[in-house]
């Protein structure tokens, strides 16, 4: 199945402008509403759940990243499916490629990248010395971390590598949909804590990247894949994720300085070790494009 075998005819500029915004005013209506009805059963109101969910850091992730997912995954059927007539082909979540081994290789190339940040940082400062607890206790935490961290990086692709990624591709072309839905990635990220301008350059890149691996083979689930490799390496390894802390026991990061260089407070993010590590990435998740644009 080609990216427009399903999409009524004729998709002007205009259309997939328009279908894409309700689409992602869509997305956050219903994340609104799965948020407030958690909040208002589990917490008994909707700024109760807030205070409650941020206290417990884990828990706030968790109830809002199945928010969104649930939001976003809803507004793709109504939109993506039952108006516009998309099928599981044309949002790439089957068809192009095994989703398993399309995962496997995006979480290696995600995680990797992040390492690879954490690492050129070193000569600069940055590192690790012992922490509270034992490894034990760092194998237990990272596994809650990574579980609550799959919600919001699903969502995430959901939203912005899901309908409008599609849509705009079709109606202007790849490279210029992936820029300007990068450019909206990064600017929804801009009131993560200690966000940076070199910071959400970086995530626009990181969106590129995801974008691209959107388009080769496994499809929405290398993105996926990439996006969870790199938000769970980086909290393994008890660095900040877009200027989210984790709390991680046995070890202690420091991201070192300049933090210009390293990221600082906002994570390696935020910093052109990053820079250097997300255009690797992106060349490598190109290639695997290449092999799979005919799919």
């Amino acid at each position: 199945m080609t990216d427009a075998a399903a999409v009524p005819k004729p998709l002007t500029g205009a259309r997939a402008i328009g279908w894409s915004v309700a689409f992602l005013l869509l997305g956050f209506a219903f994340t609104v509403l799965f948020y407030s009805i958690y909040s208002a059963l589990r917490f008994g109101s909707v700024g109760g759940g807030t205070s409650g969910l941020n206290a417990t850091g884990v828990a706030y992730i968790v109830a809002a990243g199945w928010s969104q997912l649930l939001g976003f995954g809803l507004a793709t059927w109504i939109v993506g499916v039952r108006v516009l007539g998309l099928g599981a082909g044309d949002l790439r979540w089957r068809g192009h490629g095994s989703p398993g081994r399309g995962f496997a290789l995006g979480l290696g190339l995600g995680a990797v990248a992040a390492l690879g940040a954490l690492v050129l940082a070193v000569p600069a400062g940055g590192g690790w010395s012992p922490d509270h607890g034992g490894i034990g206790d760092y194998l237990g935490r990272i596994a809650v971390t990574i579980g609550a961290l799959a919600g919001p990086a699903l969502s995430e692709e959901v939203a912005f590598r899901g309908v409008p990624l599609v849509l705009l591709a079709l109606a202007f072309g790849r490279w210029p949909a992936l820029l300007a839905l990068a450019l909206l990635f990064a600017i929804a990220h801009a009131v993560n804590p200690n966000a940076t301008a070199f910071g959400l350059a970086n995530i626009a890149l990181a969106g590129i990247l995801l974008g691209i691996a959107f388009f080769a083979p496994g499809g929405i689930w290398t993105a996926f894949g990439a996006h969870l490799g790199w938000n769970a390496a980086l909290a393994a390894a008890d660095a900040p994720v877009s200027g989210m802390p984790f709390s991680i026991p046995f070890i202690d990061h420091h991201p070192g300085a300049p933090a210009w260089l390293t990221g600082g407070a906002f994570g390696p993010e935020g910093g052109l070790t990053a820079t250097v590590a997300l255009a690797a990435a992106t060349v490598v998740a190109a290639r695997w494009a290449r092999k799979g644009a005919t799919a």
